[in-house]
């Protein structure tokens, strides 16, 4: 009994060194990280630069693969069915991670059991912006030109909580600007340069070029405060009234990747996030908000979320489809 007693005393303590040297030694091959949209948008910008930043701090490269479609919902299903070896990671939204599951009625993953949280990326300030040729200039405009020309109007959002927001509009005000799904950001940003979509409510961050030229109008921000990029585009409270939580893009795992490879990420992560010049290149001059901190405000951030969103699912009577 003694014997066996000392054979399981030391596999455990050769467990419990091997999972430190492991993440000591991690990685040791190319790294992957899925995010479910296309490529151009500001997600998937973002996404490289950090990789890029990885591969200089780490030795090994950081392949981003877009894998969009469905809501969201199919590169997110890839990530949530990766092997949890530390070498596949995705950069979700709070859309699939938060809001899907009261929109799409067989989600393909489960979003509160599927993933680990590494590190909260950026807060994505959302303009709601329309094509110039439109000729409006604020929200009440947009309104009375929906009213004059029903059924001719539509708009495209990523956000679950922006969705709502334009769909309340819809039902308070009398009208129907319709919804049009997308794959990313830069193919949103191009069918309002066409036309086609002459509305949307996406990341700031897609859209800083059209609208310092003129081609699109900014009416509101979903954010705190105005940016200083465009002060003179108000805040969503300002403009209306109501106050919504901005989007939020976050890197994960898969569950059951080994937690000392998790929180070494998080550590690079946070590093890289945090430093001036990172912050005045990627953060500022894009329009973004960083959002470093520790594993667990991450954790209790998307538990908030998720309370904001039971909320209105509630209040809406919204069911997935």
């Amino acid at each position: 009994m003694h014997r066996l007693f000392m054979a399981v005393l030391a596999t455990m303590s050769l467990f419990v060194t091997i999972a430190p040297l492991a993440a000591q030694d991690w990685p040791a091959r190319p790294v992957r990280i899925i995010i479910p949209l296309g490529p151009g948008g500001g997600g998937d910008v973002f996404s490289r630069l950090l990789a890029e930043q990885l591969h200089k701090r780490l030795g090994q490269p950081f392949v981003v693969e877009n894998r969009p479609g469905g809501g969201l919902n199919i590169g997110t299903r890839a990530c949530a069915e990766a092997a949890p070896d530390g070498y596949t990671f995705c950069v979700l939204s709070g859309e699939p991670v938060v809001y899907n599951q009261y929109t799409f009625k067989n989600l393909p993953f489960n979003p509160e059991k599927d993933f680990e949280p590494v590190a909260n990326l950026f807060i994505n300030a959302n303009a709601l912006v329309v094509n110039s040729n439109l000729g409006v200039k604020t929200i009440p405009q947009l309104v009375a030109l929906a009213k004059a020309k029903p059924g001719t109007l539509s708009y495209g959002t990523f956000s679950f909580v922006l969705a709502y927001f334009m769909e309340k509009l819809n039902k308070q005000r009398g009208i129907d600007m319709v919804r049009v799904p997308f794959r990313s950001g830069n193919e949103m940003v191009n069918a309002v340069m066409g036309g086609t979509t002459p509305i949307v409510f996406l990341g700031l961050a897609n859209m800083i070029g059209q609208i310092k030229s003129g081609q699109f109008t900014g009416l509101a921000l979903n954010s705190t405060t105005r940016s200083p990029l465009f002060p003179d585009i108000p805040t969503l409270k300002e403009a209306t009234g109501e106050d919504y939580p901005p989007p939020w893009f976050g890197l994960f795992a898969p569950t059951g990747t080994p937690l000392p490879m998790i929180e070494k990420l998080h550590a690079e992560v946070t590093a890289i996030t945090t430093d001036p010049e990172f912050v005045k290149k990627n953060y500022t001059a894009r329009a973004v908000d960083p959002a470093a901190g520790s594993r667990s405000e991450f954790i209790r951030f998307i538990a908030n979320n998720r309370e904001f969103a039971a909320r209105i699912a509630k209040e809406t009577g919204q069911k997935p489809q």
